[in-house]
């Protein structure tokens, strides 16, 4: 059959698609921006029709309706990386998280999860029957591969994103034509403090460099200082808006990039839609499978890579704590292992943890004597090269236990050194 016409034989409506799922299913939805929202508005609207249906995520950042209250007998939703619309129903019992490294999640589908459906978020078909994965090829395109049905949303919406972000029509199981606005993320506001973390460590950044940034005001932060960088490259797990501007202005090019010189390799995107068009058939712009960018082994392959993210509290010995407060999960692990243990094994690699030096309006020190209790701790203390505050660079690579807090104090907020001092003193047994 010629692949329009096989296309023509599985189009359905949004209610018929959302029929295919049956009590009891394993559903695995497209991650984060590219999530299909009018297919799981369709889903939830038929939810007097299932019991017991799974429902796996990376990051939500739609309404995640399927895990509010009411819903209990009908979804469970098993998040791997917790969001705003998500927090409230793990820590309420009505839904589940699974802490896994994001590299991590294609083997999961793989080996142990084995999803009955997978919620896709396509491209139209181009002119030989393929749909591009567009902004969330990550984890979604191994569940494609892996689900016993594909259920896709159509959206001329999606951008055709370049690099292995493909599928093609014979593959589906089931087609839904929905035409609608992708889910945006707009540029943070940078405040005189996120400004001073960004330049502190823009400061750590060399010509030629390639980086992985994480998500939020910090990272945005940083790009903006770096404008005087020359032949920048990019291998992320994502990228939002300030990448754009960087590559439009010159900054970030590719070309000194050992490892896939001249693209910009990337898993998902989150930003405008200035940020989908520019990725549209962009050849610069190499797309793939969160088991290849996120891979610490293909990591490492990249010479100079500097990895930056950012953290919720570190202790004295440099331990960093970036999903939780405590006993209260906020978010996961997502790829910030990942890029630490492939800068770690990269030749001249670095990896920066960034945060404010305070938190509760500055009533909590996020440099701390110990970690909180119950706190996870997400990145060890053997991983960390620099701690970033606003109040300088704390250099950890290498150093002692005694070293190290020392290092730290001096980045804390000038309020809350004092008591760090008297702990230094207690524990190490000397004078600060």
């Amino acid at each position: 059959m010629e692949w329009k016409d096989e296309y023509k034989s599985k189009l359905c409506s949004l209610k018929e698609a959302a029929s295919r799922i049956k009590s009891g299913d394993k559903v695995v939805v497209t991650h984060a921006c590219g999530e299909p929202s009018a297919l799981l508005e369709a889903m939830v609207e038929n939810a007097a029709q299932y019991e017991n249906v799974t429902i796996v995520h990376l990051t939500a950042m739609g309404k995640a309706l399927y895990c509010q209250p009411g819903m209990e007998k009908h979804f469970r939703h098993n998040s791997l990386f917790l969001g705003g619309s998500t927090r409230k129903p793990v820590e309420e019992g009505r839904a589940d998280f699974t802490p896994i490294y994001f590299s991590a999640v294609p083997d999961m589908l793989r080996k142990v999860l084995r999803p009955n459906v997978a919620l896709l978020h396509l491209s139209p078909p181009d002119e030989h029957g393929f749909c591009s994965f567009g902004i969330s090829v990550d984890y979604t395109k191994p569940a494609a591969e892996v689900a016993d049905i594909r259920i896709a949303q159509i959206n001329r919406n999606m951008p055709r994103t370049l690099g292995d972000s493909f599928i093609h029509v014979s593959a589906l199981d089931c087609i839904a034509e929905h035409d609608a606005p992708l889910i945006e993320l707009q540029p943070p506001q940078i405040s005189d403090l996120e400004a001073a973390i960004g330049r502190n460590c823009a400061s750590l950044v060399r010509d030629g460099d390639t980086l992985q940034l994480g998500i939020g005001a910090i990272p945005d932060a940083v790009l903006l200082f770096l404008k005087d960088k020359n032949d920048l490259g990019i291998h992320s797990e994502m990228i939002s808006d300030g990448v754009m501007a960087l590559a439009e202005a010159g900054v970030v090019t590719n070309r000194r990039k050992n490892f896939n010189p001249g693209k910009s390799v990337v898993t998902f995107l989150m930003g405008t839609r200035k940020l989908y068009d520019y990725v549209h058939d962009n050849p610069a712009i190499q797309m793939m499978p969160v088991d290849y960018v996120n891979n610490p082994a293909v990591i490492a392959q990249n010479d100079n890579l500097v990895s930056i993210n950012s953290c919720v509290q570190v202790d004295l010995f440099g331990q960093v704590v970036s999903e939780c407060v405590g006993l209260r999960q906020i978010s996961g692990v997502g790829g910030q292992v990942d890029f630490v243990r492939g800068a770690g094994m990269s030749k001249n690699g670095r990896t920066i943890m960034a945060m404010p030096s305070t938190a509760q309006g500055g009533k909590v020190s996020k440099i701390a004597a110990l970690i909180d209790t119950g706190a996870s701790v997400t990145t060890s203390r053997c991983d960390v090269d620099y701690v970033v505050t606003e109040h300088g660079i704390a250099q950890l690579k290498y150093k002692t236990l005694r070293d190290r807090a020392r290092e730290l104090i001096g980045v804390a907020h000038p309020d809350f050194r004092p008591p760090l001092i008297e702990e230094f003193e207690k524990r190490f047994k000397s004078k600060f």
